[in-house]
């Protein structure tokens, strides 16, 4: 059943909030990566507070869902989701990148709802590959969702959990590729092109899906079909934009890891509609 336009209109205005309050605790930190954060946000957004089988009452459950959010850069939105759907405090941003947080500057095993501490790249897809046989060893239906991003599939480690997890015939692993076209210090194509990532996955035997990744009813039916497909592992390549949603930000390598100033600041929070 779709979604209907009165829930996917509230997912986006959730999605404009976050932006803002993740481009307010940056700023205020003056660290943290903001582009890639703002890129995964209709991703994260839709799967925490839409679809993933999650609890802060019950967040140990053995048939919760999982996700590794590996490249873990894009901390600052995975905490505001986990704000959003309770497990942790409505104030927590203000912590963001503070020393004794619980939000740290990539993500850690120590914070409610974090399923695996990130920051090295590469190493969440196979993390995840473990989690979703050790679900299926036991018996669970639960899925597990492992968030990349494009540059991080310079590692060498992605392409070998890519040619095994079709072998283990893993159904309940979905991956995401947030394909914003831009890394640390350049494009994709000046750094490592990328080619045919469908195909390279294709290739490995896995389910491809390609969507634009900020439009919310096309990541619901990406979704969809990934849950559907019960041969083995299904990737979802989703089209973003690095910096979306503040116009001076978007496709720009520069704000990768780089704060905001307060006069940018001003800017996107009228672009947003928050305020400075």
């Amino acid at each position: 059943m779709p979604l209907s336009q009165e829930r996917v209109a509230e997912l986006n205005d959730l999605c404009r909030m976050f932006r803002i309050d993740v481009l307010k605790a940056v700023h205020s930190i003056q660290s943290g990566h903001p582009g890639g954060s703002l890129s995964v946000c209709e991703i994260l957004t839709l799967l925490y507070q839409e679809l993933m089988n999650i609890s802060a009452d019950k967040a140990d459950d053995p048939n919760r869902d999982r996700l590794v959010l590996s490249k873990g850069h894009a901390a600052p939105m995975l905490y505001r989701n986990l704000i959003e759907k309770g497990f942790l405090p409505a104030d927590s941003m203000s912590g963001l990148r503070r020393i004794d947080s619980l939000l740290q500057g990539h993500p850690s095993n120590h914070t409610p709802g974090v399923e695996m501490p990130s920051g090295p790249l590469g190493l969440g897809l196979s993390a995840a590959q473990g989690m979703a046989m050790g679900l299926r060893l036991n018996g669970s239906k639960a899925r597990v969702y492992a968030i990349l991003g494009d540059g991080e599939t310079n590692e060498g480690v992605v392409w070998e959990a890519a040619m095994s997890a079709p072998k283990f015939g893993l159904s309940n692993l979905t991956a995401v590729v947030d394909y914003n076209k831009v890394q640390l210090d350049g494009t994709t194509d000046e750094i490592m092109p990328l080619g045919d990532l469908a195909s390279k996955f294709s290739a490995f035997g896995w389910n491809v899906i390609t969507c634009d990744g900020h439009d919310i009813n096309a990541l619901y039916d990406a979704f969809g079909s990934a849950k559907s497909y019960t041969v083995g592992p299904s990737v979802i390549i989703a089209d973003t934009i690095k910096g979306k949603g503040v116009s001076f930000m978007e496709g720009k390598a520069a704000w990768h890891g780089k704060a905001i100033p307060d006069a940018e600041l001003a800017t996107a929070m009228k672009e947003l509609g928050g305020e400075a």
